[in-house]
Parts: C-alpha cells; sequence; structure tokens
C-alpha cells in the first residue's frame, strides 16, 4: 500500500430533498450522507461497515458522481471531480468503477457475456476491431475465472456467483485505478462469498488496485481491509487499520457491531458479553441533537446529547467521534 492518496473525499454530504403537499415544497431532507471526510490510498482496500440505511451506498455513489453531492469535495488524483466538465468526468469514469450488489439486476437480461464485458471497451474507444474487442472479452473472461465457451451464454444461464464474475470483468474492461464494491458479495451463498473475495484480492494485487468495500459482514471485511470505516446515520463514527478496530475499537457503536459477530464455538459463543442497542435507528431525516449516537449509546450523557463530537485522530491512524474515546 502507497501512502499517496488516490481518493480524498472532504466533508462530503448528499442530502435528499423531502416534498410534500399539493405544489410539491420542500419541507425537508433526508441527510444521507452528512459530512463525511476520509482519505483512500493507492492500492489499499478500504472497507465501510454499518447498519442498512447508514449512507454506506449512498456515499460510494456520491464518491463516483453518480450522485451529485449536496456539499464537499471528492477528489481523484489530486482533480475535483464536482469541478469537472460532463466529458472530463465521463473520461475520468474510465479510472473509476463499481461492482454492483445484486448480480441478477445488474446484468441486461437481453445482452450476451460477451456484449456486456465488450461493451465498456467501445464505449471508451480502447478497442479498434471486433477481433480486438474478442480477444478482451476472451482474456477478462479468463482472468476472472469464466469458462470462455459460454461467452455466447445469457446472465439467466449462470449461476450467482458465475454473473457476479461477469460484473467483475465488465470493471476491469477499463483498466481502472479504482473500484467501488458495493455489497459485491452479499447476495451469494457463503462458500461462493469466499471465492469471490479471494478472486478480488488476487485481483488487486495483480493489477494494482484500489478499492472501496462496502459490506455488513463484519468478519468479511476484516479479512479483506486494509483499513475499516464505520458509518453510523450518515457520519463516520470511527476509522483505524483493520485489526486495531477489531482488537481495539474506540467507540461504542463499534464495539456493539463487533459484539454481534457470532463466535463459530459453541462453548466461547454462550459465555460472551453482547452489547445490546435499545431503540430504533433515528430517521436521517431528522437526526438527533450533537453525537448521532446518543439516542442508543449506553455511555451517552448530556455532553453528548447536545454537542456534537469532533471525528478526531486519538493515535495514529485511528479516528473515531467521541466525547469519551
Amino acid at each position: 500500500m502507497s501512502e499517496e492518496a488516490l481518493v480524498q473525499v472532504k466533508d462530503l454530504k448528499m442530502h435528499f430533498p423531502i416534498h410534500a403537499g399539493v405544489l410539491n415544497r420542500t419541507v425537508g431532507a433526508v441527510k444521507a450522507v452528512d459530512g463525511v471526510t476520509f482519505d483512500i490510498m493507492k492500492g489499499e482496500t478500504l472497507g465501510l461497515v454499518g447498519e442498512s440505511g447508514c449512507g454506506k451506498t449512498t456515499a460510494g455513489r456520491a464518491i463516483l458522481n453518480l450522485y451529485h453531492p449536496t456539499g464537499g469535495q471528492v477528489l481523484f488524483k489530486g482533480r475535483d471531480l464536482g469541478a469537472e466538465s460532463p466529458e472530463k468526468m465521463r473520461q475520468t469514469r474510465r479510472h473509476m468503477q463499481m461492482i454492483f450488489q445484486d448480480p441478477y439486476a445488474s446484468l441486461n437480461p437481453y445482452m450476451r457475456v460477451d456484449e456486456i464485458i465488450g461493451r465498456p471497451l467501445r464505449v471508451h474507444g480502447l478497442v479498434k476491431t471486433k477481433k480486438e474487442e474478442r480477444d478482451a472479452v476472451t482474456e477478462l473472461m479468463r482472468k476472472v475465472g469464466l469458462n470462455v465457451a459460454y461467452r455466447d451464454r445469457f446472465p439467466h444461464e449462470f449461476s450467482g456467483g458465475q454473473r457476479q464474475r461477469i460484473g467483475i470483468a465488465r470493471a476491469l474492461a477499463t483498466s481502472p485505478d479504482f473500484i467501488i464494491c458495493d455489497e459485491a458479495i452479499s447476495a451469494l451463498d457463503v462458500s461462493i462469498q469466499a471465492q469471490i473475495i479471494n478472486l478480488l484480492e488476487q485481483l488487486r494485487d495483480e493489477l494494482g488496485l484500489t478499492y472501496l468495500f462496502i459490506a455488513h459482514d463484519l468478519s468479511m471485511v476484516r479479512y479483506i481491509s486494509t483499513r475499516v470505516g464505520v458509518m453510523y446515520l450518515g457520519k463516520m463514527m470511527e476509522l483505524a487499520p483493520s485489526d486495531e478496530l477489531y482488537e481495539q475499537p474506540r467507540h461504542p457503536y463499534t464495539k456493539a457491531l463487533l459484539s454481534a459477530i457470532p463466535i463459530p464455538d459453541p462453548p466461547l459463543e454462550r459465555e460472551r458479553h453482547r452489547t445490546l442497542l435499545e431503540g430504533d435507528l433515528p430517521s436521517p431525516a431528522n437526526p438527533p441533537k450533537g453525537c448521532r449516537f446518543s439516542t442508543r449509546c449506553p455511555l451517552a450523557t448530556d455532553l453528548c446529547r447536545q454537542t456534537e463530537p469532533e471525528f478526531r485522530e486519538i493515535t495514529a491512524r485511528h479516528w473515531t467521534a467521541c466525547h469519551f474515546a
């Protein structure tokens, strides 16, 4: 992993307006991402975890400019993506790709595999002849472990794991530097998940890729990630090197998440202490004052309910947003 930041996210905000009434007036906003800051170093895998609805996927899409951010900046190789023209952004997108969550919905059911993988090559002008395209598709299929004889088949003729390999091949077609894996394994069987994770690691090392790995399976995130960020209600709660975060979590929310990871040893599983969070996740349209986690935190005080904690570095490369970390 390099010490050079490939992607820099600065105070990123993504608010979706709420409209109501006959006149369709704006009456508020869902603050899906509300001031998130982090860097992704060249060659690393940054894991991003949290409960459903915490803003992980929205943050990923805003980084790629699939959603135009409400506020903040996203810098890719030092360039501000929000300031780029549509034509320049189209060129930049070649170097930033996404592997989607659902391998059943993310592939066009009316296109054959060679068309699905070959389309990005044609769109970005990376091949000049049909033979070049066919050779490139063959190489990509081999790279992700797909039988080249299946190139004329449609997506419904493949299993879930094979479809996700098609999605990975499509993402690799433009030779990107940065790939966002948005819950890329959550729809797959556990045995297939391990195969896809191993494939992603192999491709990262072989091609020098950088990943943002969005997931809710904390044990799998630890396996693949260099660093892990924990989000809650649109805010980053903690960010640290993977092993350090799992062994020495500083934020109460991180501790609660980690305590929910099952231990594959029945006696240990029965004896361990779990931190149960009371109450429901507050609405991102009306987040609590002060610390977002204060309504469910067992350690919350009046300070937490009134003053939002600063996201600060408490030890080397370990950041957290808690008054009592």
